[in-house]
């Protein structure tokens, strides 16, 4: 065997190592002197840190640092996750690597907040404390980065962090959330904190892994069941949640149809990531990660007279209840509008500017309509459109019964304005925005 393989041509031996998994190759090369130089060939280690490891430029090993080669990095990386297999290790570190790139392209003061990962010691230590075996895919994310470094105790530092939240959020009236991941020393406290409250979480299976800046949504992994939940309005009085991930995904073994397990954390940060990507949500003013959808069909947009508005919402499961009842389930809906830079044209005429004067809404639950609101301005303001500026952005909220809902509506505006009407008042559509309860909540 080993003679045939040495009288093989240079490019054939290199396609049968290629073909190989790490440990063949590493075992071919005690077969010959030649077979141990085309094993080291640092061009095959490349090859195998990219299939396994999902390292392609640098040979980084897992803390980041650079190693002398591929294969030295191929020994870091597996001598630090060959517990776990190695499909789930590359898919995780895909997840990262992805997320991490979109936040150093579009929002950088939020990827210097993710934090190194943590040790396999620390994940154990921190099992035996809080009485859990965590899931397979949590503990790899943990040992990938644990989390974001943005809850200290100077309280001028926590007003800029709390806007850093890497899941992101909502504002209406003052009701304020941004979620950010926490780091594995307060999913350790904040569990414990919260099990002296939330009777649910006395039962040893449930940890604290995402949190509202403000601690006023919370979100909480099954580490028996691998799903995570959000907890509503009564979380405090009874201990209710809401799934937050499509359960029919949620698998924590491998089977016939999959090589690797998924717990729902992983399946959520995979979405998140799909969502920043895909440019369905969007960063608001280089302050934070906006959750309300910029694209169809979750965004509606209508253009009148040439003010156009856009109008999207978004499920808040911290003020909804799980049980039923008059308001049962609150949307935070964000209104955005513009006049296009060609302006206002009513009748034939060209106006500069237009301002609104009253808002009409008429709000669905399921085909039923539950509100028909008539009133003057928006948030106490008037707002004043220009050719070519900037979006007005307002956000309000609404309760429904039951799901799913629609919102629409319109503006009355006067060409001109409020103080001085160039022209008679002319009303702006809403086009129908979608009040659902989301497969995935954030």
């Amino acid at each position: 065997m080993a003679a045939g393989l040495e009288s093989l041509a240079g490019f054939l031996l290199e396609s049968i190592l290629f073909k190989l998994d790490a440990k063949h190759a590493a075992a071919a090369a005690c077969v010959s002197t030649r077979l141990r130089s085309a094993a080291s060939d640092d061009a095959l280690w490349r090859h195998f840190c990219a299939r396994d490891f999902a390292l392609y430029d640098q040979p980084l090993d897992p803390d980041g640092a650079l190693c002398p080669s591929f294969k030295e990095a191929y020994k870091s990386w597996f001598g630090s996750f060959s517990m776990y297999p190695l499909s789930l290790v590359k898919r995780a570190k895909e997840c990262w690597t992805s997320i991490r790139s979109w936040l150093s392209d579009n929002f950088p003061e939020i990827s210097e907040t993710l934090r190194k990962g943590v040790s396999e010691a620390e994940i154990q230590q921190a099992e035996k404390i809080l009485g859990v075996k965590l899931p397979a895919p949590t503990k790899v994310l943990y040992r990938l980065c644990d989390g974001q470094e943005t809850f200290t105790s100077n309280a001028a530092k926590n007003k800029f962090l709390a806007d850093l939240g890497i899941i992101g959020g909502y504002e209406f009236y003052d009701h304020l959330v941004n979620v950010h991941l926490l780091p594995f020393r307060m999913v350790v406290s904040q569990t414990k904190k919260l099990s002296k409250k939330v009777n649910v979480l006395t039962m040893p299976k449930y940890i604290v892994v995402a949190a509202s800046f403000y601690m006023t949504k919370f979100f909480f992994l099954n580490c028996s069941s691998g799903q995570l939940y959000v907890g509503t309005n009564n979380l405090l009085e009874n201990g209710e949640m809401m799934p937050c991930v499509p359960q029919e995904l949620v698998r924590l073994k491998a089977d016939a149809n999959f090589d690797m397990p998924q717990d729902a954390l992983l399946l959520w940060l995979e979405e998140h990531n799909r969502r920043l990507r895909s440019s369905m949500i969007k960063t608001r003013d280089l302050r934070s990660i906006c959750l309300f959808p910029e694209t169809s069909p979750y965004c509606s947009v209508a253009v009148t007279n040439g003010v156009q508005v856009r109008a999207s919402a978004v499920f808040v499961p911290e003020a909804s209840e799980a049980n039923g009842g008059a308001e049962s389930y609150y949307f935070s809906y964000s209104i955005r509008m513009s006049l296009l830079p060609e302006g206002c044209m009513l009748d034939g005429v060209y106006y500069s500017s237009c301002q609104l004067h009253s808002r009409h809404w008429i709000i669905r639950s399921k085909d039923t309509i539950v509100a028909n609101v008539h009133g003057e301005a928006v948030i106490g303001q008037y707002p004043l459109l220009l050719p070519g500026e900037e979006e007005f952005v307002y956000q309000s909220c609404t309760p429904v019964p039951g799901v799913p809902g629609s919102v629409e509506g319109s503006f009355t505006f006067v060409p001109g304005r409020l103080s001085r009407p160039e022209g008679r008042q002319f009303d702006v559509k809403v086009a129908p925005f979608i009040l659902e309860k989301p497969e995935y909540i954030f």
